[in-house]
């Protein structure tokens, strides 16, 4: 929080002291901790069971602390809303209970933003740390391109890999800001749109979004650095280093392009005529639209419940796919998409021949049956969890549309859904056990679901 407060200070905005009395409280809390355990003898090495456990609680803890400085302001007094607002900022979900965005105290606001690039990069990490232990399919895939731990695609150390990523991170945020202020942003918003961007969020200052700027040049500059924040950070790393070719020789970097493209050209065509008299205007929105929702950053510079429904069942699919593993996006991920499409391909040479031997690989790497069991597994438990999720906030009293998209929209961390939920609109009527659900799916979306439900069996605890 000392970034906002150093923000707060200097302009002398309202944020400052909601912002130091939740700075020194966390820090208070935090050193209690501290002093109660610092004399408990050495540590070891963290298990992937401790590892779980302290990224659930640590999450959700944040959920709580770092939403003290909007109770302690009054912007958000209710704490299922602090909560959810704060719980969808580090999550990268964007999804918001603020009505009038417009009104906050700017050190307000760049707390707001600056959780969506904190929670950007430390998913990043967790997924290169923590969820390979899971077998949920994504990062098994990576590794199965490239044979060898994770870690070693970059360094042999985690320490050392979180470094590299977070000067990748640092400076595609710098190179960002820069271009939104050439563009006409003031400085406050420029770092707040950039951090909601790579962070792949959404959060916005202003209650339009990126639309309120109408800017073709801002258009573009957000849709690129989008893309980016979508894809996998250990492919910038190498690009970095000097390997021009190394994004095109991944197979889910090939597929999220493609996808990308494909959907972005069928929903232009959809929206030339009905909805825009140019077909440059049809490109524009259509582009934007396409990589916010499939990279789950959820800006937007249209009102896109009022395109055809073709568009929007686009939008809709794009919800599903996500972005790619290792990356600040949410979803299922591509390459879970890549593998569950070749294994359809597989059954299906395997109908027309039986005595055929069809190995699902990607690239030139077989998948395990392991790994393609777990894809199974995770995908069945991401569809039941949205279902269940729809149901029990159609129970609140919330109408269809709204209830299945909404759970969508924080489950896949994308933030806008359509009904009550749409890009005009926000969560701030929902009632409150409907938030708490929506709270939850964030969470559990945002951590690959088993790493939050395998906390609830007994059986984890047994040694």
């Amino acid at each position: 929080m000392l970034f906002p407060l150093g923000w707060s200070t200097y302009y002398q905005d309202q944020g400052f002291r909601p912002l130091i009395e939740s700075f020194l409280i966390t820090t208070g809390v935090g050193g209690i901790v501290y002093l109660c355990f610092r004399n408990t003898g050495p540590s070891t090495v963290i298990s992937h069971r401790e590892g779980m456990v302290i990224t659930t609680l640590g999450w959700a803890l944040a959920g709580i602390f770092g939403g003290l400085p909007f109770y302690f302001s009054g912007v958000l007094p209710e704490p299922v809303d602090f909560v959810f607002e704060t719980v969808s900022g580090f999550t990268t979900t964007g999804a918001s209970v603020i009505k009038d965005v417009e009104i906050i105290p700017g050190g307000l606001l760049l707390w707001r933003s600056f959780t969506h690039w904190l929670g950007g990069l430390g998913i990043v990490v967790l997924g290169l740390a923590i969820l390979p232990f899971l077998g949920v399919g994504g990062m098994q895939l990576y590794k199965a391109e490239v044979p060898g731990p994770i870690v070693d695609k970059l360094k042999p150390r985690l320490k050392d890999t979180a470094m590299i990523l977070w000067k990748v991170y640092l400076f595609l945020t710098v190179l960002e800001t820069v271009l939104l202020h050439i563009g006409g942003m003031d400085l406050l918003d420029s770092l707040c749109h950039t951090f909601g961007t790579l962070g792949t969020g959404g959060f916005s200052t202003k209650n339009a979004s990126i639309g309120y700027y109408n800017s073709v040049y801002i258009d573009t500059v957000v849709t690129v650095f989008m893309l980016i924040g979508g894809a996998n950070f250990a492919l910038h790393f190498q690009l970095v280093r000097g390997r021009p070719l190394v994004m095109w020789r991944d197979p889910e970097f090939r597929f999220y392009l493609a996808v990308f493209v494909g959907f972005w050209i069928v929903s232009a065509i959809n929206l030339y005529g009905p909805t825009y008299d140019s077909f440059g205007k049809a490109l524009r929105y259509a582009s934007f639209q396409v990589a916010s929702i499939m990279t789950t950053t959820g800006y937007a510079t249209a009102d896109f419940e009022v395109w055809p429904g073709l568009a929007q069942l686009i939008l809709v699919l794009c919800m599903f796919i996500g972005s790619s593993v290792g990356s600040t996006g949410g979803g299922m991920k591509c390459m879970r998409i890549i593998a569950l499409l070749k294994l359809a391909h597989s059954e299906l040479i395997r109908l027309t021949h039986p005595r055929a031997v069809s190995r699902v690989k990607l690239g030139t790497q077989a998948i395990s049956g392991d790994v393609l069991s777990s894809i199974w597994g995770f995908c069945a438990l991401w569809l039941g969890l949205l279902t269940v999720s729809a149901l029990a906030v159609a129970a609140t009293g919330v109408d269809a549309v709204t209830s299945f998209t909404g759970c969508l929209a924080c489950i896949a961390n994308v933030g806008p859904a359509f009904g009550a939920l749409g890009p005009m609109d926000n969560y701030a009527d929902l009632p409150q056990v409907a938030k708490w659900i929506m709270t939850l799916d964030m969470l559990l979306g945002r951590l690959e679901i088993y790493t939050v439900i395998i906390l609830f069996f007994p059986r984890f605890y047994r040694k």
